[in-house]
């Protein structure tokens, strides 16, 4: 080891770019490994086929912190994004169709379709639920306190976070309460009365859950997902150009602007502890790098149960990072077109408003519950909800001229099966979800041009996440904020020194955000 850093991060993922971002401008001597040949993470961008360049994992962009943004100069190498608009498209089986808009009043107009009272309500639904997402947004760049306290800074800690929801009235306080304990379900069926409606806004609290609509805690993922914006505008979602993969690309410019050092094809196989300190990684093919500190990007049980020797973890964090939950019931699929899907709800000639919009296939709340049952006994949805985008009707670069990418990702889709293996399952399951579009779009099949399935299990494999897991663990109030990933070890540095986790097993999880790298990279220059 003739060399030896300040710094290592495990994982060339965004938020380990972003840790080494950071620390790199603060003058510290950084190095990340990556083991693909690729950064990113789920963030990339992939020539899976000639000319279609896709966003295999993440495709979409809005949780991304503006500070990140601005600190690292993103746009000025390269990262910009086109908002979506409209914002959702929800065929019904009955013919009826919705659409969401970045002009609210337009908006309005189409839920009165549904339900007059709940064209009335909305406003007050938005504002309220904004109010709530100030506050928890206020959190996501915070490290969490000490829990539980045992000196009397901590507990100044926790008189700080009370100061966070100072001025809020009764109605916010109840509502915060609720918003991080009730179903997406019992949340919305206190505002509205459309099952259209409620639906609609009830996918974006079970994308990427262990949960159905009527399981608590799913209202914190719906929240979750409004804790964001695209140029300023909160709640909107864009396509980065480029694909996602971009995202990626100016972190890791600006990281090297910075200083830090990038090695791809840099398999880590172990994180070396003397004398319960961390102090540097050894390589698949036996490399030995040393460093002051080891940042690991990896999933918590990747991290500890992979990548360590047992003897050097403590028995208690060993134990409850067996015992974190961290298997996935999300699928992705991506499929290249020589069309455009027609809906029979929405028919048009060629490319429609809808195509630029997330198309939604789950007819009412009931259809989702359904798919929950399914996976929750270990069976993969035989009819799940299904989330379709288009990225090239933003990104024609994306394509061949006048082709498309669509990407499908859906719920649920469990990684451990009751019965046969996902290896033998993977094609059929496939098969079924283009049935099912095919009830809203008769075209679909025609257009199919190439196909790629990405189980659970395949995102585990492609990715390197833990029970292909898109947040690195369930984001449930138990594995959230103070008690992520575990009570005693959520302030990015672990039990054993000169050891932090910058990844979306730490507060505040996962998504596109960059917070916990940005998180990490202040609790490792506090150190």
């Amino acid at each position: 080891m003739a060399r030896i850093y300040d710094v290592v991060i495990i994982g060339g993922g965004h938020n380990g770019l972003v840790t080494a971002a950071y620390l790199a401008k603060a003058r510290r001597q950084v190095l990340v490994l990556e083991k693909r040949d690729l950064l990113g993470g789920c963030a990339v961008t992939e020539e899976i086929w000639p000319g279609y360049r896709v966003s295999t994992g993440a495709y979409l962009s809005s949780l991304l912190r503006q500070r990140v943004i601005d600190d690292l100069e993103l746009a000025k190498y390269g990262y910009a994004v086109d908002p979506k608009d409209p914002s959702f498209f929800s065929p019904f089986p009955d013919g009826r169709h919705l659409f969401f808009w970045q002009n609210r009043e337009k908006t309005l107009a189409e839920i009165s379709k549904f339900s007059q009272r709940d064209a009335a309500a909305f406003g007050r639904f938005e504002d309220h639920l904004e109010k709530l997402a100030i506050v928890a947004e206020s959190l996501l760049m915070e490290i969490p306190p000490e829990f539980p306290p045992r000196k009397i800074s901590e507990y100044i800690d926790y008189v700080k976070l009370l100061g966070k929801v100072k001025g809020l009235g009764r109605a916010e306080l109840t509502g915060l309460v609720k918003i991080f304990t009730q179903s997406a379900s019992d949340f919305l069926d206190e505002w509205f009365e459309s099952p259209e409606l409620k639906v609609t806004l009830a996918t974006d609290g079970v994308i990427g859950a262990n949960g159905g609509p009527r399981s608590p805690g799913t209202a914190y993922i719906l929240l979750h997902h409004c804790m964001g914006g695209v140029g300023g505008h909160r709640g909107l979602w864009g396509f980065v150009r480029g694909g996602m993969g971009k995202v990626s690309e100016a972190m890791a410019l600006s990281a090297k602007a910075a200083g830090a050092e990038i090695q791809l094809n840099a398999d880590v196989a172990k994180i070396l502890v003397k004398n319960g300190r961390a102090t540097g990684v050894v390589l698949a093919n036996g490399d030995e790098i040393g460093a002051k500190i080891v940042a690991s990007n990896c999933d918590p049980k990747r991290t500890f149960l992979q990548l360590m020797d047992e003897r050097d973890v403590p028995e208690d964090l060993l134990k409850g990072i067996r015992q974190f939950r961290s298997e996935g019931t999300s699928c992705k699929i991506n499929l290249a077109l020589n069309g455009v899907p027609q809906f029979k709800s929405y028919p048009w000639d060629g490319v429609g408003p809808h195509h630029g919009a997330t198309m939604h296939i789950c007819p009412d709340m009931d259809y989702v519950e359904r798919a929950w049952d399914d996976a929750k006994y270990g069976r993969p949805s035989k009819s799940p909800l299904l989330e379709m985008t288009i990225p090239t009707i933003y990104d024609p670069s994306l394509a061949p001229k006048g082709k498309h990418i669509m990407g499908i990702f859906l719920q649920y889709a469990p990684y451990t099966l009751r019965e046969g293996n996902w290896d033998d399952l993977r094609e059929p399951f496939g098969d079924r979800v283009i049935e099912i579009i095919e009830e809203y779009c008769p075209n679909i099949k025609s257009i199919i041009e190439h196909r790629q399935v990405l189980t659970p299990l395949d995102l585990e494999r492609r990715f390197g996440i833990t029970g292909g897991n898109i947040f690195h663990g369930e984001m449930s109030v138990d594995q959230m904020f103070m008690m992520r990933p575990l009570a005693g070890s959520a302030r990015y540095k672990m039990p054993i020194e000169g050891l932090y986790l910058c990844g979306s097993g730490a507060h505040p999880g996962g998504g596109v955000m960059g917070a916990p790298g940005y998180n990490a990279a202040r609790a490792i220059l506090k150190a």
